[in-house]
């Protein structure tokens, strides 16, 4: 599955954001899909997760009750809602998926098949 991330921009400390991750190649209902983000001069890091579904959804601690992950499967796309922006949300941002079947759970174990191209996010204080 090819995943292509989208939304990205600049915003003001307390502004909101919709990130877009658009799929295509194979059957997207199959997938569960997550976004993760890396800060400039740190690792990659977990932030959100959605079941094939969308019924179950997990979230890093650092985001949780600011980010919403959601999908629609008609549409092939997974969203990312975030509130409340921080200047620590500052991020290349990334749409993710496990191998087709798999649990949305192995996205916390970090075990990703698919990669989107990420999108940039900056947040100013």
């Amino acid at each position: 599955v090819q995943l292509q991330a989208s939304g990205g921009g600049l915003v003001q400390a307390g502004g909101s954001l919709r990130l877009s991750c658009s799929a295509s190649g194979r059957t997207f209902s199959n997938y569960a899909m997550g976004w993760f983000r890396q800060a400039s001069g740190k690792e990659r890091e977990f932030v959100a997760a959605i079941s094939w579904s969308g019924g179950s959804t997990y979230y890093a601690d650092s985001v949780k009750g600011r980010f919403t992950i959601s999908r629609d499967n008609a549409k092939n796309t997974v969203y990312l809602q975030m509130n409340s922006l921080k200047p620590e949300d500052t991020a290349v941002y990334y749409c993710a998926a496990p191998k087709s079947g798999s649990s949305w759970y192995e996205l916390l174990k970090y075990r990703v098949d698919y990669w989107g191209k990420g999108t940039l996010v900056t947040v100013s204080s």
